[in-house]
């Protein structure tokens, strides 16, 4: 795998917060630029040597608990997990409109966004206990838009999967640009991505000659791996247990394949 890195990244890993259990979670200070930015680490301290390192990337509302339960969730299938802050300043929201400013504020500026996700993945790179060659990045929502962004910088993973993410297409790629496998978890219902922008979408990543399959969950709406969907107050959000638990098991399959070398 190419190995390529524009950040060097600062971890200052604090004490766990899980103290005595076999899942360890810490927070890791990072910069990007002037920015700083504060992540969320975990691992299974059980286990020895270096494994497979994934890369976590939120939702529109900020670094909450919801991202930081999947970073807990992929430590416990024996990764370790980054989830990456995008926004600084401790943001997190429940209002719409203030998760909707900040996450503008991130991509209006494509190159500055991929440099910020790309923070976030030179911070997990960087931990004693992440194997450099298998490195992946999964995201929700804007999460989702962003490690595409990922992919098509070239980053160095293996692998990238977006949950219903907004699928921003690829524009003027060389073929070969995109390296990493691409696995995309997608709800039928989901109103907040029209059937011209997947077309342009799926378009984009044939041209790129791109490595990529896309799942589409019947009835499923925008935000269906989230428990907490309903709680935004928001008609196009709902969660689906079914799509859910399908596209959580489809994503180990994928790693299965990707880290297999």
């Amino acid at each position: 795998m190419r190995r390529t890195s524009t950040h060097m990244a600062a971890l200052l890993l604090c004490a766990p917060l899980v103290a005595g259990a076999a899942i360890q979670t810490e927070r890791v200070e990072y910069r990007d630029g002037d920015t700083v930015l504060t992540g969320y680490l975990s691992y299974d301290d059980a286990i020895e040597g270096k494994r497979p390192g994934v890369l976590v990337i939120h939702e529109w509302w900020g670094l909450n608990d919801y991202a930081k339960k999947r970073a807990e969730m992929l430590a416990e299938l024996g990764y370790v997990a980054f989830a990456a802050d995008m926004y600084g300043d401790n943001k997190v929201t429940d209002h719409a409109p203030d998760a909707k400013g900040w996450m503008e504020q991130i991509t209006a500026n494509q190159s500055a966004w991929q440099q910020r996700a790309m923070a976030g993945l030179d911070t997990l790179k960087a931990s004693e206990r992440v194997d450099t060659e298998k490195l992946a990045a999964i995201g929700y929502c804007f999460g989702g838009a962003t490690v595409m962004q990922m992919a098509y910088a070239g980053a160095d993973l293996d692998g990238v999967a977006s949950f219903h993410g907004s699928l921003p297409p690829a524009s003027n790629l060389e073929p070969g640009t995109i390296k990493p496998s691409i696995l995309i978890a997608h709800g039928e219902a989901d109103s907040f991505v029209p059937p011209e922008r997947i077309a342009a979408f799926k378009e984009g990543l044939d041209t790129a000659g791109a490595d990529w399959q896309m799942i589409i969950y019947s009835g499923a709406r925008h935000g269906f791996t989230n428990p907490g969907a309903a709680a935004y107050g928001m008609d196009a959000l709902a969660y689906d247990p079914k799509a859910d638990a399908r596209s959580w098991t489809l994503m180990q399959g994928f790693f299965d394949e990707v880290f297999s070398d």
